[in-house]
């Protein structure tokens, strides 16, 4: 069950890359990992740097998948992108993105400086 929840994963983080890809995002990293952190994907939008936490859900059942994004998770995402930005200079703005995908019905939905 593991092996293939990690497989969904990737597939919906492929599918995040392809579609920040169309919105014209270049994607610098995906799956950063800084210690013990994990960023799913640092993409580039003119001279924003964006740190990009993917959540995918198979249906919406049981709520969405943004829903698994609290305060928690964005001190986890703050931190791994603290790190990151410390080891590689960045003269531009930062900012912190959202991307929600339900699989049935299919959906993504991007929430740009979803933190603030």
């Amino acid at each position: 069950m593991l092996k293939n929840k990690r497989k969904v994963g990737e597939k919906g983080e492929q599918w995040a890359v392809d579609f920040l890809i169309t919105k014209g995002y270049k994607i610098i990293e995906r799956n950063y990992q800084a210690s013990r952190y994990e960023i799913d994907i640092i993409a580039q939008q003119d001279d924003w740097l964006v740190f990009v936490e993917v959540k995918l859900r198979g249906d919406q059942d049981h709520g969405l998948p943004e829903d698994n994004a609290g305060k928690a998770k964005q001190n986890f995402l703050i931190k791994g992108a603290d790190i990151y930005l410390n080891k590689n200079d960045w003269p531009g703005k930062v900012r912190f993105d959202l991307i929600s995908i339900t699989i049935k019905p299919f959906e993504i939905i991007h929430f740009e400086d979803a933190f603030y």
